[in-house]
Order: C-alpha cells, then structure tokens, then sequence
C-alpha cells in the first residue's frame, strides 16, 4: 500500500493534469510535463497568451498550494510520478517500445548493480535508450539511498518522452544528464562504469550507419536492440558491465549468428536472467536481462555463464533463491 500522503499527491496531480489537458488542448504527456514544470518553478502557474484562463490559473494555484504542503522525498516523488504515468497510458495508449520500465524490473537492476560495486566507487550509467527514464531514475534514486555517488546519462530520439524524463529528474534533483538525439549517431558521452537499458525492439533504418557494428545484418535492416547494445558498451570503460532488458529469444533469431558475432569479439557474455513469465502477456513478449562485461586486464569469461529464471517477482522466497543463487556464482564466477 502506498502511504497515504502519495495517494492524497496523486490525486492533486491528476486534478491539475487533466485541468492542463483540457486547457491547452494538449496530450497526456505533454500536460504532465507543462505540470511538473509549473511544480519545478516554485509551483508557480505558467500563463502565455492567455492560457489557461483565469479562473483555471487560480483552480491550479489552488491545487499546487496543497501539493507544495506534501513533503515527498525524491524516491516518493518517482513512484508518484510513475503512478501518474501509468493512470495516463490507459486513457492515450503509448507504443510497446515508449512504455515505463517497472518498478520491480528496476529494483532488479538495481539489485544487481549492488552486488557488481561497492558504495565506495563514484559510478557513471549509461541509458542509450532511456524514453521516460524510469528504469535510469530508478537506478539512480535507490542507489543514492544505499549510499552510492551516481551520474546519470540518458540518450534518447523522442523529445516527448526526454520531456518528461527531464521533468522527473529535476523534481526529484536527480544527477542525470540527458541527450536528445539517436542513440546510434556520435555520442558526447564520457567513459561510464556500466551501461543499462530497456532496449526498443525492431528495425533500425539507416542502414548505412548500421553497417559500421559488428552486429549488423548482412542484408535489409539490423535490430535496433543489438546496435543499440553494442554502441552502449562502447562508452563502458574495459572491465565494466552492460545489464540490458531483451527479448528471451535474442540468441534465437533470423539475426542471432551477427549478435553473437559482437558477443564474440567484443565482450563476454556473463549471464542471462530469464524474468517471471507473469509480467508477459505471450511467449514472443517474454524478456530476460543480459548481463555482459567489457574486456579488459580486471576481467574474463567467467568460466560458468549464469543461467537463471526467476520464478516471480511477487514471491520473496523465489526473490530470496534468486539472490542466493547470483551471490553464489559471482563468488566462484567474477574477478
């Protein structure tokens, strides 16, 4: 159960949302980042030209008064934010690939970044593909908890989207730092410790750009999701480790033989963690997370691949197992 604060925050924020929506004639998303910018500005109501109108100025001002009386720490403030965005997608349903990461996948991840670092290291992570940024905020928020120095780095195409994971980071004065643009085109990035992502899956178009990876197909177009993994290690310092949400079937595709062919040359492949068959509506939607790590002098192919399914995320006792299970291979298995 959610505290009884966030739920009286929720209900301010879709109040003020859909008063927004209606006003601006906008979307969802685009009145949930105009909202989080008016919260971001000393909950002070942005009035151009005349919009929204006065009387719905004041309803707002009304509204942000009681919310700006809620004190929400920052990792309140993403749940809420997500709840938000989750009530929103059943009214404008988003595509597959510009969906929020769960949460559960996210502490997952985070979980496992734990287990791969230690508080004392200052840690740099990479979202090529962040979309709304959930799982990088996620990551982000839970790890300052546990006493780590994060710096965030998100890429991303979609401004709408880089919109509202901006609006996110900001109110929860998270240190992300965000980067529109096409997450297979020249990068500004520096060298980071560990790349995530929920990879998008399809096609990538530009064929041209797609035949400068060693994953790419040798006829028609590459998926995106193996391009966009191996540019993501590409900016992970030797040693350092990529955790990535894909299709369970990755090694199983008509284009596996060129994924494998990066696998092979570039990194070494660690571990695959195949996610509940609960969170999946059908066998072809079924994820796993792939775990693999840069060479370098610090690292090897760890002699026994980790090959693990997790039972459920809902079941402490499978959660339990599963930690016992990865702790046990990473003291046999990891430099």
């Amino acid at each position: 159960m959610f505290p009884e604060k966030i739920e009286k925050a929720f209900g301010l924020m879709e109040q003020s949302i859909q008063l927004l929506k209606q006003s601006l004639d906008t979307s969802f998303l685009d009145a949930y980042t105009e909202n989080g910018e008016n919260i971001i500005d000393n909950f002070q109501v942005r009035v151009l030209d005349g919009v929204p109108d006065e009387q719905t100025a004041q309803k707002l001002k009304t509204i942000y008064q009681q919310l700006q009386a809620i004190e929400l720490e920052p990792e309140e403030i993403r749940r809420l934010s997500q709840l938000i965005l989750l009530k929103g997608n059943k009214t404008e349903s988003l595509q597959a690939n510009h969906q929020l990461t769960p949460d559960s996948i996210g502490f997952l991840f985070v979980y496992l970044i734990e287990q791969l670092y230690s508080p004392e290291q200052s840690l740099k992570i990479l979202d090529i593909a962040t979309g709304m940024g959930n799982l990088l905020l996620t990551i982000t928020l839970n790890l300052n908890i546990a006493k780590y120095t994060v710096q965030g780095f998100g890429v991303d195409i979609d401004d709408t989207l880089l919109s509202v994971s901006a609006t996110n980071n900001e109110w929860t004065k998270a240190t992300i730092q965000l980067f529109h643009q096409d997450g297979l085109q020249d990068l500004l990035v520096d060298p980071v410790d560990i790349a995530v992502s929920d990879l998008p899956i399809g096609y990538y178009p530009n064929d041209e750009k797609a035949n400068e990876f060693d994953s790419a197909a040798e006829e028609g177009h590459s998926y995106a999701h193996h391009l966009l993994m191996e540019q993501a290690m590409k900016f992970v310092k030797p040693d350092g480790y990529g955790l990535f949400l894909i299709p369970t079937n990755i090694l199983e595709t008509e284009q596996s033989s060129y994924f494998k062919n990066w696998l092979q040359k570039n990194v070494y492949l660690q571990g695959m963690i195949q996610l509940p068959d609960e969170l999946f509506k059908s066998v072809q939607s079924r994820k796993s997370i792939l775990f693999v790590q840069n060479k370098g002098e610090h690292s090897e192919q760890a002699p026994e691949v980790l090959v693990a399914k997790l039972g459920s995320l809902k079941d402490p006792t499978k959660i339990t197992q599963f930690f016992q299970q990865f702790e046990a291979w990473k003291s046999s298995n990891l430099k």
